[in-house]
């Protein structure tokens, strides 16, 4: 089963459109850019459209690539007062303390869930990302508790929140890096998450037959974007998600109910 990321996507802005319907007043998401990278554009238009067909307004700063790290977070608590929801846009340039700006972003509006004075189990809402792994594993009819899970990388954005919320809900989850463990973990995972931004190194070999794969990661190779497995291990899988087209369009939906959830705990 080739999950198709962006028709859940549409599932989603159905139901999200419904409740937008029950907030009267204006809702604003507010989102701080930094740098001019073509890839970062690419992942702004994306949001931007979603905000539109949801009738959400987006406050939108962009900054120069060698903006302070002051001048960020100075941006980040503009939007903050101007909008219910803050992204504030990674990567950020080098340079840039990126906890000390997420810190920035207030816990009531943070849709990303990134805010690192927070723990997992205090947050408001959990990371979009994660949320689109469960949302995904859940509409293929896979069953996580007590399966043997292994989460690749432990990033911010992917590995760590989606390990925290897979344990959550009762699965056996272990984090394989690229820098420590064997790629040889995979072979007895039950459901593989992978957000290491590794292209392709996920073989069919490294898998056992009916596994979910979720492949979160994304890398820009000769101009195209592809993921952390090989296209060939939907053959071996018995749930694959492609890259482009998988995750992504999932997790942009639970940005916007981040929004939304946020936006009905506080009123």
């Amino acid at each position: 089963m080739i999950l198709d990321g962006r028709a859940i996507a549409e599932d989603l802005y159905v139901e999200l459109a419904e409740r937008r319907k029950s907030i009267v007043s204006d809702v604003k998401l507010g989102i701080v850019v930094v740098g001019d990278n073509p890839v970062i554009a690419s992942f702004v238009r994306i949001k931007e459209r979603a905000a539109t067909r949801l009738g959400v307004t987006m406050v939108r700063i962009d900054l120069p690539a060698d903006a302070s790290q002051e001048v960020i977070i100075g941006s980040i608590q503009d939007v903050a007062m101007r909008s219910d929801g803050v992204i504030a846009q990674l990567p950020f340039p080098k340079g840039v303390d990126v906890d000390a700006v997420l810190s920035a972003v207030p816990v009531e509006k943070d849709v990303d869930a990134l805010n690192p004075t927070i723990s997992e189990n205090k947050r408001l809402v959990h990371a979009p990302v994660a949320l689109a792994v469960v949302e995904l594993l859940q509409r293929a009819g896979i069953e996580i508790p007590g399966k043997r899970t292994v989460v690749v990388g432990a990033g911010r954005l992917v590995g760590a929140p989606s390990a925290w919320l897979l344990g959550n809900l009762g699965a056996n989850v272990s984090i394989f890096s690229l820098e420590e463990g064997s790629i040889e973990d995979l072979k007895d995972a039950d459901i593989i998450v992978s957000g290491a931004g590794n292209p392709g190194f996920i073989k069919p070999e490294h898998l056992k037959q009916g596994v979910a794969l979720i492949d979160a990661g994304t890398s820009e190779l000769n101009k195209k974007i592809i993921g952390d497995a090989d296209p060939a291990c939907s053959e071996k899988a018995d749930v694959f998600t492609p890259v482009p087209g998988g995750v992504g369009p999932v997790a942009v939906a639970m940005i916007f109910k981040n929004l939304f959830d946020l936006l009905e705990k506080r009123r």
